[in-house]
């Protein structure tokens, strides 16, 4: 297991009791690098979505149990923030978050004439994803898939 790996899942461990005890939820942990500053990176929610008090609780907290613990070894910023508007699907707790509601994807190479396309999550695998397009269910190989996101109607 990769250090990132191994400090994703202890500070999501760490973090499970703050989040139940505030009635969140996690979707994500990252530990990355970006432009040569590594950051610890939590993002959570709940029905009707976070708010930045929400944010700042769980921040705290968890700032103070790092400090406490002290496991990572590097310097980081520690973030808390909501999924955000236009977040990848990535992971399996993506998916079930998502099945039944109406998402939006990109191939790396046209089918059926376009890369693009918007539709009910229906199911999934690790190899595969099966979208109701149309009044009719596809199943698209992940391997194929670029981009694939909740649909967000900007017009509405």
């Amino acid at each position: 297991m990769a250090k990132h790996e191994s400090y994703e899942q202890k500070a999501e461990t760490m973090i499970t009791p703050i989040l139940q005890e505030n009635g969140l939820n996690l979707v994500d942990v990252e530990y990355v690098k970006e432009a040569g500053q590594w950051y610890l990176r939590f993002y959570i929610d709940k029905d009707g979505g976070v708010n930045i008090n929400d944010c700042e609780t769980v921040s705290r907290a968890m700032s103070d149990l790092l400090d406490k613990d002290d496991f990572i070894e590097d310097a980081y910023i520690l973030e808390v923030s909501s999924p955000g508007l236009g977040r990848p699907i990535k992971k399996e707790k993506d998916f079930i978050r998502n099945t039944g509601r109406e998402i939006e994807f990109k191939l790396f190479k046209a089918e059926d004439g376009t890369k693009e396309f918007t539709g009910i999550l229906k199911a999934f695998d690790k190899d595969t994803v099966t979208v109701l397009l149309n009044e009719e269910e596809k199943v698209f190989e992940r391997k194929n898939i670029a981009l694939i996101r909740e649909y967000v109607d900007w017009d509405a």
